[in-house]
């Protein structure tokens, strides 16, 4: 049995996906911006993303594999 509610872990899926697409879309314009100062937001960005990414994968991992009883 899952640890988290079915609307739990809906709302984490929609959460990786929003900020998929918010990575996508800061990695192509990221490559289209010329001002260095935007530049560098994007990549804070960018990176801060891919970490969020990860661990909302972790959460959805644990979540959704069966509980190890210790």
């Amino acid at each position: 049995m899952s640890r988290y509610a079915l609307h739990e872990l809906l709302e984490l899926h929609e959460m990786a996906a929003f900020k998929t697409v918010c990575m996508t879309k800061n990695k192509t314009m990221k490559a289209l911006v010329s001002d260095d100062a935007l530049k560098q937001i994007l990549e804070q960005d960018i990176e801060t993303s891919t970490r969020q990414l990860k661990e909302l994968g972790g959460l959805m991992s644990s979540a959704l594999s069966p509980e190890v009883n210790t």
